[in-house]
This record gives C-alpha cells, sequence and structure tokens, in this order.
C-alpha cells in the first residue's frame, strides 16, 4: 500500500540534466579565473598561467594537424580540409559591383578614362603638393616625406592663392594630379587628390599618421623609382580609386632601388606603407646527407641555404579613408559627385564598399 513509485523514463532523464547542470556549474566554480582574484600579483601569475596553457594546447592542435597530413600524404590519401576562419572580410555582404577577370566593359573603360594616358606610358606623371591656407608645423614635414616618396612631385607653398586658382596654375604647367594636405590642430588629418586636367577629385580622410623620424629602425630611402603594390580595391569604386593612386606613380619602376610603396585596402581603410627590401641567403639547420662520409665513416652535415626576404620600413605610415569622389577638378558648389560617404550607409559591419 505504502510502496515507492517507479521512476519513469521522464523522470530518470530530468534527473540526468540536472547532475550534469550541477557537475557545470561545479566545474565553473572550481576554475579560477584572473579576473576573480583580487590580489594583483596572484592575479598576473594566474593569467600567465593560463596563457601559457593556451598556447601549449595551440601548439599541440598544429602539431597534431600537420602530423594528420603528414599521415594522409604518407597513404596516398586527401588530407583533411584546411579550416578557413570566420573573418568581417571573408563573410562581407554581397556587392554586385565586385569586378570580375572576365568584364570586358569595364577593360574598356579603363582605356577611356582619364588616368589612361599615364597608366599607358604615354604621359609622364607629374604632382604638384601643396597645403591648406593654415599650416602647421607637422604639415611640412609630412610634405617633405611624400616628396621623397613619389617621384617628380613638386612643393609649392599656399600662400593666399584660392584652389581653383592652383589647378589652373597646375593646368598651365603640365601637372598631372595636384595633391593638398589639410591640416587640423596643428596635425594633417585630410589629403585631397585632384586629377588634371580633367579630374577626378578624391577627399581623403587622413588619420594614424607615423612620420619616418618616429618609426623605430627606419630606413632611408633612394631616388629610384619605387615599385607599387595596390592589394584589395575589388569594387568599381575601388578599381577607380586604386587607378587614381596608380597614377601618381610612374609606371615603369626601377627594380635595382629595391623600393615597395605599398596601398593595402582593408574594410575601406587604405593603409599606406614604404620600405626596402633585400634578398639573402640564410643557412638554415643542417641535413645529413647519405652518399657523403668522412674518413672516419661518419656522414658529413651539409648546411642547407634559404633565400628570405628581409624588409625595412622607411615611413612615412598612414591610413586613408574615402570621404567623397568628384567629377571633374575641385568645385565645391557646382560639383557632381560619383559617391560620398554618409553616416546612414554604415548599416552593417560586413558592408564595404572599396
Amino acid at each position: 500500500m505504502g510502496g515507492k513509485r517507479k521512476k519513469s523514463d521522464g523522470d530518470e532523464a530530468e534527473e540526468a540534466e540536472s547532475s550534469m547542470k550541477k557537475s557545470r556549474i561545479k566545474e565553473k566554480k572550481e576554475q579560477l579565473l584572473p579576473s576573480m582574484i583580487k590580489n594583483k600579483e596572484k592575479r598576473s601569475e594566474v593569467h600567465a598561467k593560463l596563457k601559457r596553457q593556451k598556447k601549449l594546447d595551440k601548439r599541440a592542435k598544429a602539431k597534431a594537424r600537420d602530423a594528420a597530413v603528414k599521415r594522409a600524404l604518407d597513404l596516398g590519401e586527401e588530407p583533411p580540409e584546411k579550416k578557413v576562419p570566420r573573418t568581417i572580410e571573408n563573410t562581407r555582404e554581397f556587392d554586385e559591383t565586385v569586378c570580375r577577370p572576365d568584364d570586358e566593359e569595364l577593360f574598356a573603360g579603363n582605356d577611356a578614362d582619364e588616368f589612361s594616358s599615364i597608366l599607358n606610358q604615354q604621359q609622364t606623371p607629374k604632382i604638384l603638393i601643396t597645403t591648406c591656407r593654415f599650416n602647421s608645423t607637422r604639415g611640412p614635414a609630412f610634405i617633405s616625406e611624400l616628396v621623397s616618396v613619389i617621384p617628380n612631385a613638386h612643393y609649392f607653398k599656399r600662400g593666399t592663392y584660392d584652389l581653383k586658382k592652383i589647378v589652373e596654375y597646375a593646368k598651365n604647367k603640365d601637372f598631372t594630379s595636384v595633391i593638398v594636405v589639410h591640416t587640423n590642430r596643428r596635425e594633417p588629418d585630410a589629403l585631397l587628390i585632384i586629377g588634371v586636367p580633367s579630374g577626378p577629385t578624391a577627399h581623403f580622410k587622413l588619420s594614424k599618421l607615423v612620420l619616418r623620424k618616429d618609426i623605430k629602425n627606419h630606413g632611408t630611402p633612394t631616388s629610384h623609382k619605387p615599385e607599387l603594390v595596390l592589394n584589395n580595391f575589388t569594387t568599381r569604386l575601388g578599381h577607380r580609386v586604386g587607378r587614381l593612386i596608380q597614377s601618381l606613380f610612374p609606371q615603369d619602376p626601377e627594380h635595382k632601388g629595391r623600393r615597395v610603396v605599398t596601398f593595402h585596402n582593408q574594410r575601406d581603410f587604405i593603409f599606406f606603407r614604404h620600405h626596402r627590401y633585400i634578398f639573402e641567403s640564410k643557412e638554415v639547420k643542417k641535413v645529413e646527407s647519405k652518399g657523403k662520409k668522412d674518413k672516419d665513416g661518419k656522414s658529413e652535415n651539409v648546411p642547407e641555404h634559404k633565400t628570405v626576404a628581409r624588409l625595412q620600413e622607411c615611413g612615412p605610415r598612414f591610413t586613408l579613408k574615402l570621404i567623397t569622389l568628384q567629377h571633374g577638378t575641385f568645385d565645391t558648389k557646382g560639383g557632381e559627385y560619383e559617391w560620398v560617404h554618409k553616416p546612414e550607409m554604415d548599416t552593417s559591419r560586413r558592408r564595404f564598399f572599396l
């Protein structure tokens, strides 16, 4: 009459789930996190141990992955598929303006745009660099480094001249581009690139400027024409901006100078870097040769040589972000804009325009 009720399958499942929850809570309590420790020395010690353990785990996973690939190759099987991490770049929103290698319309437009005469080496780039009316101390220092980076660039003081008159002067003197460095609160904060004689005009926000003297172990560039690297300009807009940047540099680089100028686009931020490079033959770990043996019958150790590239940054270092792209030369009142960045366009972190 007063016997115990038999447990059903549902009751057993609930008990198992509750016991699992309790064990998880217990594990979390037992795990000592650095944020839970009030003592600074003890907290830093625990944090260092966790960081070291994480590094060891990562190394062990890499070794296991390499061993699995090697075993598969020895057995003649296909190696395991390499995992690609999900990043903001490879999960970007679909953009129909991304350029395709077989886009005939794009290549036909390249032959008819404003930069075709320079990029086809029919005309030599000649750059006029000036400042805004209210200049600062870092402005001329930045301009002197720009002059050393861009071949055939000439600096003219702004004075009281209007920008439209400067553009007219550049047309009469056969300049191909005008660069205006704008400063605010004694710091360069914008860059205006005007194509001469027919445009376009690009307005960039300039940030994270580091001059050559502030770069540790910086190199001194030579006067050779640099090699130009444009990376990740994938859309129609990015392609046009890339050609505008490309028109600032000669199309016949002098490789013996070993200079390279890089404009790398990432998430619509254009990172500028200027390097010198050199190729060297480096001796790596020695391997035993099977055929060669010395007098004592021992195998000789033959050093293995490997060619490596060494880089030295020359500076300056800065970041650009496109604000507007305008048809024709500079005209704030009657100018027609090709593209304007507005705050309401930033609807997602995975939406890019270049």
